[in-house]
């Protein structure tokens, strides 16, 4: 009788072995039946997602919002549990958001994820009990569509790709605050919805040659601040590692250099708002962007990313009580702010060391320039200590005010603040406050374009307590709300992604009303007799400046500069800070 029973054991697990390695065969990628040659077009991945969640309860997909390309985007959730109420799901799970095909050259996470789905469908890979998974399968759909097989000059395959811009050829990974296209508008309704424990962006790249398929690329930690930043520095960073490790992949963070040999040191790269990553910290999500070696085969590649999902995975699986109970701490102490940090740079007083797998490199002469040249030499691999500059402080504090005013007239900040669910309320009748201001004093622009904008960088500001006329309708924008990081970061025009320094507000840059010369020398004239304090500045000036001195209409103008002439409209930032303690804070903030 106990041989029978073990005989019916057996037939059934092979039965259910069959079943499983049935399934995986019915739904091969594009990526295997090319033996690892070829990627998924946009539709064959869609069409892939389609079959697997009309055959197995545990695979959701829906259409999300819009893209330049007029094609929607697609959400793909995997639970096994078959709930895909995003709100019941966070009560107990922790959910990670993977977003593939942002560049769709770099194609390696389009095909890994779909095995990666298919597998925990199929049971090939054990499902987890405490992670969701939610992916976008191509964000960057118009890319996708715009097959080629050479503007990827280093990629070493797939035979065709998709290109990195989308259909108005924007990059769409300096796009999360600015938000021109309908892709990063339509991403911010799917990241409010889902709500991510941790984020991953599956990417590729090159910036020297060395023995790693893979490199990681985490959120600055210092930046992301705390007791989550030090999580994800020295517990979440070693964890994945380490489960890489034991699958026999080698990791090492992502190689920040062009054109030097790494072994000679490099720093972190330093995720700012406008990238995937540096978005999605500002709501404390864990945030990773995966990086694989754009010289290394495609097939190694996207077997690595797989690898990589799966680890990270694995990780969240084990640390989800923590990682929940870490960022539930983190989003209610960033409402208790009372200073934030700008302008982040290499902190050169401290550094790790990384035993880094490189290649040997020289400076030949080019036979093409016949200039030097560097050459790597995979005959002759090495394991050095490297410098990894990974510790950043910021070089600008301000203090955290209690809330900003913004007027109503600026539709284009407000409509950024709504897809990202900022919450506000409007003013019900006119009313004058006593609230800060900024003065724009002085900034850098681009000579170049860039992303569609001419960007400022290196702004300058002078703050002052002003008295300021509002308008019913204008709107009381509170930091006590999840998005104070966000508000933070784009309203504060020092902040390197700020929507002063994307041109949201150049026309603040700009003079509307001048001077006629002939009439303002009599004005200028009676100014300077009267006020000794100018009339010293100004003869000072044209003491040290032989230009101004020689320049007639110059003169004039630092006088107007100086009169109560000039449009208080010109170089005033148009955004108001109330301070907390303040008596607006008093009247606006219940």
């Amino acid at each position: 009788m106990k041989k029978l029973v073990l005989f019916a054991s057996l037939i059934f697990l092979f039965s259910c072995e069959q079943k499983q390695q049935d399934q995986v065969a019915s739904f091969q990628t594009i990526f295997e039946e090319s033996d690892g040659m070829e990627t998924a077009t946009y539709q064959q991945t869609i069409d892939f997602y389609i079959a697997l969640a009309k055959e197995f309860p545990e695979i959701n997909i829906h259409t999300i919002g819009k893209t330049d390309s007029g094609y929607p985007l697609h959400m793909v959730t995997f639970n096994p549990d078959g709930d895909f109420n995003y709100e019941n799901i966070r009560k107990e799970k922790s959910i990670i958001l993977i977003n593939n095909g942002i560049h769709p050259g770099e194609s390696d996470g389009i095909d890994a994820t779909m095995m990666f789905y298919r597998d925990l469908a199929t049971g090939t890979l054990p499902s987890p009990k405490n992670t969701v998974l939610v992916t976008i399968p191509i964000y960057n759909v118009g890319g996708a569509l715009n097959r080629n097989s050479t503007s990827r000059a280093n990629q070493n395959g797939p035979l065709e790709y998709g290109f990195r811009g989308n259909a108005r050829n924007y990059d769409l990974n300096r796009d999360f605050i600015k938000m021109d296209t309908k892709n990063a508008k339509t991403f911010a309704e799917i990241f409010h919805s889902v709500k991510p424990d941790v984020f991953v962006d599956n990417h590729v790249s090159n910036g020297a040659d060395y023995q790693y398929t893979l490199t990681h690329l985490f959120t600055q930690h210092n930046k992301l601040g705390g007791e989550l930043g030090s999580y994800l520095h020295e517990t979440m960073m070693p964890g994945l590692e380490k489960s890489l490790a034991e699958k026999e992949w080698d990791i090492t963070p992502y190689v920040n250099v062009f054109n030097v040999p790494p072994e000679l040191g490099f720093s972190q790269f330093m995720d700012h708002p406008r990238y995937s990553t540096g978005y999605t910290t500002l709501w404390s999500t864990l945030g990773l962007m995966v990086e694989t070696h754009m010289l290394k085969p495609y097939k190694q590649r996207v077997e690595g990313t797989y690898s990589l999902m799966q680890s990270l995975m694995e990780v969240v699986e084990k640390e989800h009580k923590n990682i929940k109970a870490l960022r539930k701490e983190t989003l209610e102490k960033n409402l208790e702010l009372s200073e934030y940090y700008f302008n982040w740079q290499v902190d050169t007083t401290q550094s790790s060391t990384l035993q880094f797998k490189g290649f040997e490199a020289e400076r030949i002469t080019s036979e093409v320039t016949g200039l030097p040249r560097l050459k790597y030499d995979r005959e002759r691999p090495f394991v050095k200590e490297t410098v990894y500059r990974n510790y950043f402080v910021p070089m600008d504090t301000i203090s955290v005010p209690d809330a900003y005013i913004i007027k109503q007239s600026w539709q284009h900040v407000i409509e950024r603040l709504d897809a990202n669910k900022i919450q506000y309320f409007k003013l019900e009748k006119d009313t004058t406050l006593s609230v800060e201001g900024y003065k724009i004093l002085d900034y850098d622009t681009r000579n170049m374009p860039y992303e569609g904008h001419y960007p400022h960088a290196n702004t300058q500001v002078e703050k002052h307590t002003m008295q300021v006329h509002f308008r019913a309708g204008d709107l009381v924008v509170s930091t006590h709300q999840p998005g104070i990081r966000y508000l933070l970061e784009t309203l504060e025009p020092q902040g390197v992604d700020s929507f002063f320094n994307w041109n949201f507000f150049d026309t603040v840059l700009q003079q509307k009303e001048g001077f006629s010369p002939y009439v303002f020398e009599d004005v200028a004239l009676e100014m300077i007799q009267k006020d000794s304090v100018l009339r010293n500045e100004f003869e000072a000036k044209k003491e040290m400046d032989l230009n101004f001195s020689n320049n007639w209409y110059a003169q004039l103008d630092w006088i107007f500069q100086r009169s109560k002439f000039l449009e208080d409209a010109y170089l005033g930032y148009p955004i108001y800070r109330v301070a907390k303690g303040s008596e607006a804070s008093g009247i606006l903030i219940k």
